[in-house]
């Protein structure tokens, strides 16, 4: 360490390798050696992230959800409908954040680079403390129930074993995900068009069941006038649809972002929409609202009415759709994780890259293990209605950055400029599915506000604070050392100067 300053990393490339030499482990192709994340993922790989990550369990569970808040059969297509549009005008306009701001972490780094650290790390905090490992969580026991119930088909499957196998799920997935960022892709591109082969069967049941005449459904009987129950069932269409911004989370990761992320997210999102509504005419030429209202899984309920001895294929494929969206959500979740460490958010360790395979590994373990432990939560559903709104709030804010960075950044290379219409409306209807709910739901509301709140602490005593007692930074500074070594990882370069675990006068580990 010598003549070092303390407080700075001297990085050692990696030697170079020559191509096939065995030992690379796959970590990254071309000549550029430095330790940091490659560029892997084509535009194939970018649309099957994005497609793999919204159409998770959503389209199977959330037809009950959209119809008993709407009423009526033909106005929840329409919500399914805007709730499409809505979600392609917020791609849109992320399209062009993205481009201007190539960096991971999407909404996050565009806070922070609009509106300062304290507010990204609200952000920050609740996607990575509550939002994101609740969902992973949620997601993995929807596969554990799918892929049991064939064994058990007249009653549940036992709760232990639901989780004990949620467990197993994430556990791949994280050793995945820490090998190779191109075999996290190669599972997900798999996944994806087993759930897309599912849809297509069920769309394509549809479309004869319409030309038989089963068209009695379709009505605007019993439509409901309540506002506040019409922003509910926008809950429950954008659940479904939640994910479009993922790919925005791996954009140091795309191969020529400025082309392939624009072209992903329209390709993508105009595809959901599609098949999404598709699949809800689907549902309705054979069960009526009644019949959607007291069925648990919809797509379970179609299949055991049309195709026989044969239904079990439908839960087998939501079981594999539900595995994609763990892999989608872990893959890009971790690099949230990475980005907050980068800007010295988040633990130290979290930024380093795994010296072999060139993955966040730090931060893909810190997302399973803590999707790991909401797996022993009774009710983490409760978890997400409370920071639910905070969601689409923090989009919003999100969305916002883009004309507000207009006028203070008006320079700021953009090499797709977006109509303000977009943002504009995408900001009103954000404060409409976020405000009504709020009034609708007080209760939970002021549990989510408490939640959030819980951020201001954390800030002030990990951030803010700069001068931490000597025995508190020489511990932190050990702890990131000993990771270190244990996981064989190396900063991609030397780190800001606010760390939450270091401090500029700790040594930290030299590689």
């Amino acid at each position: 360490m010598g003549g070092e300053k303390k407080g700075e990393y001297k990085v050692v490339p990696l030697k170079k390798k020559k191509k096939g030499e065995e030992g690379d482990g796959g970590a990254g192709a071309g000549d550029d050696d430095a330790i940091c994340l490659k560029a892997k993922m084509s535009l194939v790989n970018g649309i099957t992230v994005i497609v793999g990550s919204i159409i998770g369990s959503g389209i199977f569970v959330s037809p009950t959800g959209v119809l008993k808040n709407t009423g009526s059969v033909n106005l929840s297509l329409i919500v399914w409908v805007i709730s499409g549009v809505f979600s392609m005008f917020g791609a849109y306009c992320y399209a062009e954040l993205g481009c201007a701001i190539s960096k991971s972490g999407a909404d996050y780094a565009y806070i922070m680079d609009t509106f300062g650290p304290f507010l990204a790390f609200v952000r920050l905090w609740i996607e990575c403390m509550i939002v994101r490992p609740c969902s992973q969580a949620i997601v993995a026991l929807t596969f554990s129930v799918y892929a049991l119930k064939p064994f058990f088909p007249d009653c549940d499957p036992p709760d232990q074993s639901v989780r004990l196998l949620a467990v197993c799920c994430i556990m791949v997935l994280t050793f995945v995900n820490c090998w190779d960022v191109k075999w996290a892709t190669r599972v997900q591109d798999a996944f994806t068009f087993a759930k897309l082969l599912a849809l297509f069967i069920i769309i394509a049941t549809g479309i004869v069941m319409l030309c038989q005449g089963h068209t009695e459904h379709f009505t605007f009987e019993n439509t409901t006038t309540d506002v506040s129950s019409i922003a509910l069932s926008f809950y429950s269409g954008l659940f479904a649809y939640n994910g479009w911004n993922y790919l925005n989370f791996i954009i140091e990761e795309l191969k020529d972002p400025m082309r392939n992320l624009p072209r992903a997210i329209a390709i993508s999102c105009t595809l959901v929409t599609i098949v999404y509504l598709m699949t809800n005419v689907a549902f309705y030429t054979t069960l009526s609202p009644i019949e959607v209202l007291g069925s648990e899984a919809v797509a379970v309920t179609f299949a055991n009415r049309l195709y026989g001895y044969m239904s079990w294929i439908i839960p087998v494929f939501v079981a594999m759709s539900t595995f994609g969206a763990v892999n989608g959500i872990l893959l890009t979740s971790s690099r949230l994780f990475y980005a907050g460490a980068c800007e010295g958010q988040m633990p130290e360790i979290l930024t380093m890259i795994q010296i072999n395979r060139l993955t966040p590994t730090p931060a893909v373990l810190c997302m399973a293990l803590l999707s790991l432990l909401y797996l022993t939560v009774r009710d983490i559903f409760a978890l997400i209605n409370y920071v639910g709104f905070a969601t689409w709030l923090s989009i919003g804010i999100a969305v916002l950055c883009l004309p507000v960075l207009r006028w203070t950044q008006p320079d700021l290379p953009r090499p797709i400029k977006v109509n303000l219409f977009f943002p504009i409306v995408y900001i009103l209807c954000s404060i409409f599915v976020t405000v009504v709910p709020m009034i609708a739901s007080p209760v939970e509301t002021g549990y989510g506000c408490a939640m959030i709140l819980t951020s201001v602490p954390v800030y002030l005593i990990f951030i803010a604070w700069k001068n931490k007692p000597k025995p508190v930074q020489r511990f932190l500074v050990i702890t990131t050392k000993t990771l270190q070594k244990l996981l064989l990882t190396c900063p991609k370069e030397s780190p800001p100067t606010s760390k939450m675990a270091t401090s500029e006068t700790a040594e930290p580990l030299v590689t």
